[in-house]
């Protein structure tokens, strides 16, 4: 899409931005819907959309026309609906599905949490504890019901995503071993030793994350021999030993619970090991509008942040790492790299 935001008067494109909730609201209706999974490969009437989805069709017909100014979905010179590049990553079939997303961006808390935004920047702490009595991450898994398997399928859509090109940009020709802190299912390390066959990989993260490991991994899997599970918070100490440490998506807490994470590595380690954050820079980044708003939305659930490079470079600093240089990949992530 063009970008036209400079041909709009101000007054109207400052009306736009006070009513971008009603845009993300159009956004997660449509997936709540299903709409892009009920749309085929040939134009249909509303009718047929509306029929599919279960919904009121002059209604629908709004949504539609909302959703279609901003390329999500087209409209036909005869009238019916035909999928467009955005429309389709909606579908649960896409090659790079953007659903939960979607889904996890529009979850209740942060309807909830959004327009307190004014209080978290006059504090610099989370609303999120304050609204619910309890943190983040306890308030999903105790109350967050739909929103938490949301989260789980997100944070696993975006793992899998960006896992191929990390590991096409991350050198480890050197190393015998490395670990995932904080890895998840392990979509990264079983990428990377997909790739490299002479590398054994270490999987640390909650005990309640690495109990459903990817299977490759796990007993049984064909990649088991070559793979540790080790169940642990990173927040508290990190109890491996390896050649490379990758922190991929991780280090996003205030400062002091950064470093922390990266005095436990360091404490792990061997001189010599490195230290991979895989992470975005807010300050070099190809998706500046979609970093701050991420960087805000760190702030309100956990009280967190997006980094800039210099940040990083304070954050090894004050681990006794030393900075070792940054590495782009494909994607807006960057391997900001130090060494033990």
């Amino acid at each position: 899409m063009t970008d036209t935001s400079a041909q709009i008067p101000a007054p109207t494109r400052l009306k736009e931005l006070a009513l971008g909730l009603a845009y993300a609201a159009m956004l997660h209706a449509a997936t709540r819907l299903g709409l892009a999974d009920a749309l085929g490969d040939e134009p249909a009437t509303l009718d047929e959309l509306a029929a599919a989805v279960q919904a009121d069709p002059p209604t629908l017909a709004r949504l539609l026309r909302g959703l279609a100014l901003d390329g999500v979905f087209a409209v036909t010179d005869d009238g019916r609906y035909t999928h467009t590049d955005l429309s389709r990553l909606l579908r649960s079939d896409a090659p790079t599905p953007m659903a939960d997303m979607v889904l996890w961006a529009g979850a209740a808390w942060a309807w909830d949490a959004w327009p307190r935004l004014a209080d978290a920047v006059r504090t610099g702490k989370p609303v999120v504890p304050d609204m619910y009595g309890k943190d983040f991450f306890t308030y999903l898994r105790e109350d967050g019901g739909a929103d938490a398997s949301v989260f789980n399928r997100a944070m696993t859509q975006s793992s899998g995503q960006t896992s191929r090109a990390v590991a096409e940009s991350l050198d480890v020709s050197g190393a015998k071993t490395l670990v995932d802190v904080g890895g998840g299912q392990g979509h990264l390390l079983r990428t990377l030793l997909e790739r490299h066959p002479h590398l054994h990989g270490l999987l640390f993260d909650l005990p309640s994350v690495v109990a459903v490991a990817d299977p490759e991994l796990r007993e049984g899997g064909s990649l088991a021999a070559r793979t540790t599970i080790v169940p642990g918070d990173c927040l508290t100490g990190v109890s491996v030993e390896a050649d490379v440490y990758v922190v991929k998506q991780v280090l996003k807490w205030d400062f002091d619970s950064s470093v922390r994470v990266l005095e436990h590595i360091r404490a792990a380690a061997r001189p010599g090991a490195r230290v991979v954050v895989v992470q975005n820079l807010i300050d070099d980044t190809p998706e500046p509008r979609y970093a701050a708003a991420m960087d805000l939305m760190l702030l309100l659930n956990v009280g967190g942040r997006e980094h800039t490079l210099d940040e990083f470079q304070r954050l090894f600093e004050r681990a006794g790492l030393k900075f070792a240089g940054v590495t782009r990949t494909r994607t807006s992530l960057r391997l900001i790299e130090a060494v033990v």
